[in-house]
């Protein structure tokens, strides 16, 4: 067995290209997305989804990576260029853009196969050994320099991340898989409506994470024949693993964190999830800790004022308690508790706002109350203006309410233009 050493991890990585499948809708945001793809959503006060996998990626020494685009890219192109375009050609790192550019067909991308397959020429010209598919759209810290000798170590063709999850929660959401003792995948479900649960608790099955490892030469030789096959979906989890996990040794790997005191894995495909994602920020030792140099989570930010908070009269404070709040806020004079507030929001005095993610730019006029709200960028919320108190006051203004009362406001809901 290869010895995991430092310098044996930094050759692996060195020798892998990382391709961040970051192309999707995200259906299940509603408005959220109506504007911008999944990834490009905002999360945790200052950053974007897919900041993530590209911070772990650079965290772990793998410095090609390639970014699939394709519905609504134009906020996450922009995005990459302003926060991501500094890497040097030169020394052997790049991060580039990947639209479905039409090189191998007449179509867009057709599925996470599909999409890996129309940009075979890009990665056959970085000549890795291996090649790591990433989600672009979930919450994680990750070193994947583990998982890459946990490939090489156990001979595998493709090993696929997972890690154990509520049945309920990976009910026609996840891909499930069952294992031998070995961790061998003998079966292998994209979605099932009944998943099938770990023998040791039936509460629970082991999910994918969307994030799989391939010997590049043999993931080659999958999507090309995957490509000829009639009547496939061109889908990695429908199709591709499936058809390979008989005849070839394809391994399933835990995630166990960063380290054993956070093994934290979000994926925020709905609204409520998105919510309580950020909501668990807020605490005091947050799940999720972003606060840790060691792996820290890189993004673009412009240079923006210090966050400010006003007025010290009675009834009258700009206070925020439990809350994250970044840079060029303005807190005047109102009460922020349990929320998230990103890049550039006011709140104005008398204005209280509860349990609520707050996007770049919203602005909270006098007097308003907001109660387990999401803000979408750019809202202007008029003045006294009360949302999230009362379900059947939302739904008569058209903002959309959760089954878990949580509320979205957009501006177009609230009859201003578009934005990103």
């Amino acid at each position: 067995m290869p010895s995991a050493s430092p310098r044996y991890i930094s050759n692996l990585t060195r020798d892998t290209y990382a391709l961040i499948l970051a192309g999707g809708r995200g259906s299940r945001l509603h408005e959220l997305t109506t504007w911008r793809a999944k990834p490009a959503l905002y999360f945790g006060g200052k950053f974007r989804i897919i900041d993530f996998p590209l911070s772990n990626c650079v965290n772990s020494g793998i410095r090609r990576v390639g970014v699939v685009t394709q519905y609504k890219s134009h906020s996450l192109i922009r995005h990459l260029v302003r926060g991501w375009g500094h890497f040097k050609k030169e020394l052997g790192e790049s991060i580039e853009i990947l639209p479905a550019s039409q090189r191998f067909s007449d179509n867009w991308y057709q599925g996470t196969a599909d999409a890996v397959f129309q940009n075979l020429d890009i990665i056959r010209d970085e000549m890795p050994k291996y090649v790591m598919i990433l989600s672009g759209d979930h919450i994680y810290r990750m070193d994947y320099g583990s998982l890459l000798a946990k490939h090489v170590e156990s001979k595998a063709k493709m090993t696929v991340c997972c890690m154990p999850v509520p049945i309920h929660e990976a009910a026609g959401a996840f891909g499930v898989m069952s294992v031998d003792n070995e961790m061998r995948i003998l079966g292998f479900e994209e979605k099932p409506a009944n998943p099938t649960p770990l023998p040791d608790d039936p509460s629970r099955c082991l999910a994918s994470m969307g994030n799989y490892v391939f010997d590049a030469e043999f993931l080659f030789e999958q999507l090309k024949r995957d490509a000829e096959t009639s009547g496939s979906e061109r889908d990695f989890g429908k199709d591709i693993i499936p058809s390979i996990i008989q005849d070839h040794p394809v391994y399933a790997y835990p995630f166990n964190g960063r380290d054993q005191h956070e093994v934290y894995w979000r994926d925020v495909g709905t609204l409520d999830s998105f919510w309580q994602a950020n909501m668990e920020l807020v605490a005091p030792v947050p799940a999720l800790n972003l606060y840790d140099k060691r792996w820290p989570i890189w993004t673009y930010q412009e240079q923006l004022p210090p966050a400010k908070f006003v007025w010290e009269e009675e009834n009258r404070r700009g206070t925020a308690i439990n809350s994250v709040v970044s840079g060029g806020c303005i807190i005047s004079g109102a009460t922020v508790r349990r929320s998230l507030c990103f890049s550039n929001v006011r709140v104005h005095s008398y204005s209280e706002i509860d349990e609520s993610v707050l996007l770049p730019d919203v602005e909270v006029k006098r007097h308003c109350k907001i109660r387990r709200a999401i803000i979408d960028r750019g809202c202007v919320i008029p003045e006294g203006m009360v949302i999230g108190h009362n379900r059947d006051e939302d739904i008569a203004r058209g903002f959309r309410v959760t089954d878990n009362n949580v509320v979205l406001v957009t501006r177009e809901m609230l009859g201003l233009p578009v934005g990103y």
